[in-house]
């Protein structure tokens, strides 16, 4: 198992002290840096300073990735673009995660001027054209979604970019399997990254592919304070409360779907839903915050002291591939914070517990 670092923008931090962090990662053995993207600074761009900073300690770097780029912000021809540039000035040490950003919400693809359309249509169309062209295709190809003909990246040699599926429910991370390099998970207990595994092998299996070369990838929240490791539940919980509650009240149908859903699936079904009865009497989200079980914080990451961080992470990432520390800091925009994350997550630490 491969352990790489996670951050992102709730760290608040400059990008000269990412630059520091990620130099800090090198040293640490560290074997990749990730981030998510929204709509921030782009994440490719920063991908690309990282990477050049950890070269600065390992001349070929290390390295790094996106978990997950939404594809409702760019064509997959930009995605080819833009991963494939990153690919090829740090000599492929980069990798691709696509997702579906939130599309399955409803009145979603209607805030952006398009019509209601299936979010694994919009996938599958997405993987397929990007993947090709950064395996050097010429790409003919109608999708439901998406339509390319006779294109093909102009980037030489061809960029060859692993593409990882972005994936939380069945039909996804079967799709993972069929035509992905890998599936990036999000907020798994280790009976829920089982069951995942189980679902990108059969799609695997379906499309004739063989399961072990889909590589498996999640981000584990870990969360240290050790001067007041009440402070690090409420950071690690308002973390938490963006995916597992989502920004409204969820209809049964909206459960059904996304992060709602795969909390549910894990069994938080009751807990979520005191917490819906709190939010619908106007609590507000440092109060929701307070309020959220420490039982669900416990079983998809880890808050509290700097020793137990480890031994938690280790348990946490059994059955990845790769697994990755996403920093959360109880002080933003305070380096220590976060250097209190990734010092204490040190591989080595996490290899003796495995």
């Amino acid at each position: 198992m491969e352990i790489g670092l996670g951050l992102d923008p709730t760290l608040r931090l400059s990008l000269y002290e990412q630059n520091q962090l990620s130099e800090t990662a090198t040293q640490l053995g560290y074997q990749s840096i990730w981030t998510p993207e929204g709509t921030g600074q782009d994440s490719y761009q920063i991908c690309l300073r990282r990477w050049e900073a950890t070269t600065n300690i390992i001349p070929e770097g290390i390295t790094t990735g996106i978990a997950v780029s939404p594809v409702i912000w760019r064509s997959p021809m930009a995605f080819a673009m833009a991963g494939g540039t990153v690919s090829q000035i740090s000599n492929g040490k980069f990798i691709m995660g696509l997702g579906s950003g939130g599309t399955y919400r409803p009145g979603a693809m209607n805030s952006l001027g398009k019509s209601k359309i299936s979010v694994l249509s919009l996938m599958r169309d997405y993987v397929t054209i990007v993947r090709k062209l950064v395996n050097g295709e010429t790409v003919s190809y109608r999708g439901k979604t998406e339509t390319l003909l006779e294109e093909q990246l102009a980037i030489f040699p061809p960029p060859k970019t692993p593409i990882y599926l972005g994936a939380l429910g069945p039909k996804m991370l079967s799709l993972a399997g069929e035509l992905a390099d890998g599936a990036a998970l999000n907020w798994c207990n280790p009976e829920q990254i089982e069951w995942s595994k189980q679902q990108v092998q059969y799609g695997a299996e379906k499309a004739d592919r063989d399961p072990s070369e889909i590589k498996i990838s999640e981000y584990i929240r870990i969360c240290v304070d050790d001067e007041d490791e009440d402070r690090a539940r409420i950071a690690l919980a308002k973390a938490t409360i963006g995916y597992a509650l989502g920004p409204t009240i969820p209809s049964e149908k909206e459960r059904q779907l996304g992060y709602r859903a795969h909390f549910e699936r894990m069994g938080f079904e009751k807990e979520l839903a005191d917490l819906d009865q709190m939010r619908s009497k106007g609590a507000s989200r440092d109060e929701i915050a307070e309020a959220f079980p420490t039982k669900i914080l416990s079983t998809v990451g880890y808050f509290g002291s700097s020793d137990g961080a480890a031994k938690a992470f280790a348990n946490l990432s059994q059955g990845l591939d790769n697994a990755i520390v996403r920093v959360v800091s109880s002080r933003p925009g305070n380096i220590d914070g976060a250097l209190d994350v990734i010092k204490a997550c040190a591989p080595e630490k996490i290899q003796s517990h495995l």
